[in-house]
């Protein structure tokens, strides 16, 4: 594979490409590095390759056309890629793909970055190595050229060695050992100084598994995953925060279809399906809000009969998740029962398919987003409040601490049902790995 990389300073890679496997990948013709520098296709007698941004602002943009003819001047340029906090995350699977290539342009960004109309000229794919900003784009160039050359034939004494690394799987490698056995009153493990291979690959599998889910337990969700590996899995797992979390499914006040504030009907079919979905994400409790007599009595028999009655001994399943469920005639009365379930005052955490809006229809408040709210979740006590019928009513949402995005902002429908909105946030607060 040839890297034709385009940086202002190609300098900065003379260290890093003159060493270790790269250097001799590059002796043996396995891999080949140019260099073209935008300052020796520059149109002014000064060489300058920035200026100030248009509409004013911090720092110089790099000029289109000391780039774009640095670009143009390489013969063969496979694939334009831009090194990029704006781009694509540099994925294992990126690097086995761009790893095909025959040849790959690598284009290093300074100063406040590119000016736009680049990649308008050009079809260059934007990638970013990560979350965090650099001093320039050589950095990042450097990391995609170690993920893709390392997968070349011949590259590496086994080829094998790249199949069983992080990410290679969307699992995180195993930990490895060697001499001493004993350092330190460190022990190698048993099982690898045994020589059982068999012994040794599960052990090894169970390790991957066990390290992913400890740091970075969202790669699971893409890893392909066999049975024995979630029974493994499950014998591990810990919910972390979900015991941290309640549900208040509110009746009143709730907006109704005329947008007024008024009470709603409880459902047997909300209070079963919101149960099971609190039980099966490990939440703690489930307050059902209605001031309405009736409805507290229904209620009551409803949980009585499922928890004590008959239905506890012809469905013990539906007895636990029912378990869950307390009634409480307004939010305040469920806070105090989630203070005595929990010991801590919640802090209310409100829902709603629309944006908070004052009475002049401006927006008061930002929604946080979910994220954000895990990491509450994890040192506090939280109370996520449903509104049944058309939502939660002002006075409702009021009393909430902060408010959580819509699911569909950007779609033109977004009225879900209360469970189905139930469970998606809770998923996305929870997954399956917390």
């Amino acid at each position: 594979m040839q890297y034709h990389i385009v940086t202002l300073f190609p300098e900065w890679f003379s260290s890093p490409l003159h060493t270790a496997l790269f250097a001799k990948a590059e002796q043996t013709g396995i891999v080949g590095v140019d260099f073209y520098n935008p300052r020796d296709y520059t149109r002014n007698k000064h060489n300058k390759v920035d200026d100030s941004p248009y509409g004013g602002g911090p720092g110089m943009v790099l000029a289109v056309q000391p780039i774009l003819d640095a670009i143009r001047a390489i013969p063969q340029k496979g694939r334009l890629i831009a090194l990029t906090p704006a781009g694509e995350p540099l994925t294992q699977k990126l690097a086995e793909e761009l790893s095909k290539e025959e040849h790959l342009t690598l284009i290093c960004g300074r100063y406040e970055g590119f000016d736009e109309r680049l990649y308008e000229l050009l079809p260059i794919r934007r990638i970013s190595v990560g979350e965090a900003v650099l001093n320039g784009g050589e950095v990042a160039a450097l990391a995609l050229i170690e993920a893709t050359a390392r997968l070349q034939d011949g590259y590496m004494g086994k080829n094998e060695s790249g199949t069983e690394e992080s990410y290679a799987q969307n699992l995180l490698e195993y930990p490895h050992f060697t001499r001493p056995e004993n350092f330190m009153d460190l022990e190698v493990p048993e099982v690898l100084q045994k020589g059982n291979h068999k012994e040794i690959g599960s052990w090894r599998r169970e390790q991957s598994l066990a390290m992913t889910y400890r740091y970075r337990p969202d790669l699971l969700a893409k890893a392909q995953l066999s049975e024995q590996d979630r029974m493994f899995l499950k014998t591990i797992h810990k919910r972390s925060f979900a015991k941290n979390i309640h549900i208040a499914l509110v009746h009143h006040p709730v907006l109704l279809k005329n947008n007024t504030a008024g009470t709603s009907s409880v459902t047997n079919l909300d209070i079963h399906d919101i149960s099971r979905i609190a039980c099966t994400y490990g939440i703690s409790s489930l307050q059902i809000v209605t001031p309405v007599q009736d409805q507290k009595v229904l209620v009551e028999e409803l949980i009585t009969h499922w928890t004590q009655g008959d239905g506890a001994k012809t469905n013990p399943d539906r007895a636990k998740a029912l378990a869950l469920a307390h009634l409480a005639g307004n939010l305040e009365e469920a806070c105090q029962n989630v203070e005595r379930i929990s010991g801590i005052r919640p802090i209310l955490i409100g829902t709603s398919a629309k944006a908070e809006k004052d009475k002049k229809g401006r927006e008061k408040r930002l929604a946080v987003p979910f994220p954000q709210v895990a990491e509450l979740a994890k040192e506090n006590c939280l109370l996520l409040v449903f509104g049944t019928s058309h939502g939660l009513a002002p006075e409702a949402l009021e009393q909430c601490g902060c408010l959580l995005p819509p699911l569909r902002y950007m779609g033109e429908y977004n009225h879900l049902p209360v469970r189905s909105a139930c469970a998606i946030i809770l998923d996305r607060l929870l997954g399956d790995c917390n």
